[in-house]
């Protein structure tokens, strides 16, 4: 029987320190519940001490999922632990997951400790920890850095002080593959009471080595392995989780292990991160790229069309991949649509059917034709749940080459006493522009276009366009992104803007609610 292997996911954590990859509670339990779909073992829900919005977050995930391990993470102090133990508490499967620098440049540069310090305060927030949880994690930050004697003195004493889980991270993607195995090799046989824990991986792919070093650290004996969705997050981003998993079963006689993820969910979890952030992999991506099972040189055709092993390792079904693409029309009905969504890998209940239909209808009375990424569109921005404060009712522009481009927008706000709709016009220097301007003073939230992206999302001359936008609002100190889809691109664009907005006031009344408050922005 195959070794069994942990995946512990921090898309949610490490993956929203991203640049503009942040998510409000409604997006992250979506995800949390695609990834228990897709069926990881520990679901890091984000950094409760952070934030009142992080605390909300890891709460509200650790009560909508059931069968993963949800995890929070904290510095390795009573007062972070603490507030740690009070969100996860809720998860039927709760991890405290706490950590603190071990190599010599950390402790000497920012914790200013020595490494007897150090260990002494690992120990003491392993102890703490048990005291309100059995399920601990210990991170020992820059462990690629570390002292392999020291290590193996620190992983020893956390181990005698309860912790379940020992990670041993490159946080600055400084390791290379076959150092990497050496690393965890020296912990395997020189800690004599590693039989005890399971030792963890959280690679960082500065020089793009992620992926490798996680193989090559699974290969050493780790059990588990930290890793996140499309591999977002800081700076060059983590380990992504499709490519070991992918790695592991493409090449299982090799590697002898198992992960138990449910693969064929892979691609429908990948397309909803992407929605909900609002930022696309890359077309050369590996597993889940759009031109990842794409063959365009003749002789790869030839092969493929001979046996489609020749070129292809592994098949686009076993990612979930939709095999149709034509699929419906003004003319099909709810059981047709319901059986589709099915046949494409989607369970949702009645009331989220119910809004995806009426959203197909309409798309389907402009179009000719509708395709699964236009399902899939709909499916996932319903998938999101978010509670808008403020809806697009109208936009409409006036544009020409001797006209100055003017927009008037109509839009409903949701308040404490009922809606009100509120109408602006403004110019600009293209009828986006001036829909924006419009959009800025109905809403009273300024904000300053700084990125903008349209996409066509299937095809032919009616395609739904997918627009993208990071907006820079006063009083936030992260981009916003936004998205919106539709046949019209102007109306795409403002509905995209209006996603921006209402993100932007979520995050705005979560900083007031803040404020006054003593609030820990670290991360690691």
């Amino acid at each position: 029987m195959n070794r069994k292997i942990l995946v512990f996911d921090t898309t949610l954590r490490d993956g929203e320190q991203s640049p503009g990859c942040s998510m409000n509670i409604e997006e992250k339990v979506a995800l949390a519940k695609q990834l228990e779909k897709l069926n990881v073992d520990v679901i890091e829900a984000g950094f409760p001490i952070a934030s009142i919005g992080d605390f909300e977050a890891v709460k509200a995930v650790a009560e909508a999922v059931s069968r993963p391990i949800v995890a929070g993470l904290s510095r390795a102090n009573e007062k972070d632990i603490y507030r740690c133990y009070e969100a996860v508490q809720h998860a039927k499967q709760g991890r405290i997951h706490t950590f603190l620098a071990t190599s010599d440049i950390h402790l000497q540069a920012k914790l200013k400790m020595s490494r007897e310090q150090a260990l002494e305060r690992a120990i003491s927030a392993v102890k703490y920890a048990r005291n309100l949880i059995d399920d601990v994690e210990f991170s020992l930050e820059d462990a690629g850095r570390t002292d392999r004697d020291y290590m193996c003195q620190v992983v020893e004493a956390l181990i005698n002080a309860g912790a379940r889980t020992i990670n041993l991270p490159d946080t600055v993607g400084y390791t290379i593959p076959s150092e990497f195995y050496d690393m965890i090799t020296s912990v395997m046989n020189r800690v004599p009471n590693i039989d005890k824990a399971v030792i963890s991986l959280h690679c960082h792919n500065d020089l793009g080595l992620a992926v490798a070093n996680s193989l090559a650290g699974i290969q050493a004996g780790a059990g588990q392995v930290e890793c996140t969705i499309n591999g977002i997050g800081e700076r060059a981003g983590n380990a992504s989780l499709e490519e070991i998993v992918m790695s592991l079963k493409t090449r299982a006689p090799y590697f002898g292990v198992d992960t138990g993820i449910v693969t064929e969910e892979i691609y429908r979890t990948s397309k909803l991160l992407s929605s909900i952030i609002g930022v696309d992999v890359q077309p050369n991506k590996a597993v889940v790229g759009k031109n990842a099972f794409a063959h365009e040189a003749g002789i790869h055709q030839h092969g493929m069309l001979e046996d489609k092993r020749t070129y292809e390792i592994m098949t686009p079904e076993s990612i979930g991949l939709p095999k149709n693409e034509l699929v419906l029309g003004k003319h099909s009905g709810r059981h047709a649509f319901k059986a589709r969504l099915e046949e494409m890998g989607y369970t949702i209940d009645d009331e989220q059917l119910q809004a995806a239909f009426v959203k197909f209808k309409d798309l389907a009375d402009r179009k000719k034709e509708v395709f699964d990424e236009d399902l899939e569109l709909i499916v996932n921005e319903g998938l999101k749940e978010y509670k808008s404060g403020y809806t697009l009712a109208y936009v409409g522009t006036t544009a020409g080459s001797s006209i100055i481009p003017t927009s008037c927008v109509t839009i409903i706000a949701q308040g404490e006493n009922g809606e009100t709709s509120i109408t602006e016009t403004a110019i600009g220097d293209g009828p986006v522009e001036a829909s924006y301007h419009a959009i800025n003073k109905a809403t009273g939230l300024p904000g300053k276009l700084i990125e903008y992206q349209v996409k066509a999302v299937s095809k032919g001359e009616d395609a739904v366009g997918d627009v993208t936008v990071k907006i820079q609002f006063e009083g936030l100190d992260r981009l916003v992104t936004g998205k919106g889809a539709s046949t019209d691109v102007l109306h795409g664009s403002a509905l995209a803007y209006i996603d921006a907005v209402n993100k932007a006031k979520v995050r705005l009344d979560m900083k007031k609610h803040d404020a006054g408050q003593e609030v820990i922005r670290e991360r690691i």
